[in-house]
């Protein structure tokens, strides 16, 4: 058995991403899901950039602090606090804070399988 209590806040940030982005599950070698916590500013996204989709993976946003943007070929889906947004495997989607909002938006993330399948989407 393994267990593992951590501070996100003592993970350091990962590099080059649109926003601040600290991984939970390659911290504890967690290899069936990845588990991320996300701190977006307005006007920042949440990797990866722009509409994209991915092959396999099954992603899901849970918003501790603020409202997410989440942009869809069809719709904009405004996730409050408090609410999951989930993307199937092949749907293309773009998490964000708006570049007009209030404040900052604080986002647990889950993938799964944690495999790096994202592909830019073009209509």
């Amino acid at each position: 058995m393994g267990y593992h209590l951590i501070d996100p806040n003592d993970l350091e940030a990962k590099p080059d991403r649109p926003s601040e982005m600290r991984y939970v599950s390659e911290a504890v070698g967690m290899e069936r899901m990845g588990l991320r916590i996300y701190h977006v500013e307005p006007g920042e996204e949440i990797p990866l950039s722009g509409l994209h989709y991915h092959d396999e993976q099954e992603e899901a946003f849970y918003v501790i602090d603020g409202v997410l943007s989440v942009e869809t070929p069809e719709k904009v889906y405004h996730v409050d606090r408090g609410q999951f947004f989930v993307a199937e495997p092949e749907s293309p989607h773009r998490a964000y804070n708006d570049a007009d909002a209030d404040s900052d938006v604080r986002v647990l993330g889950l993938g799964a399988p944690p495999v790096n399948d994202g592909h830019t989407y073009e209509e």
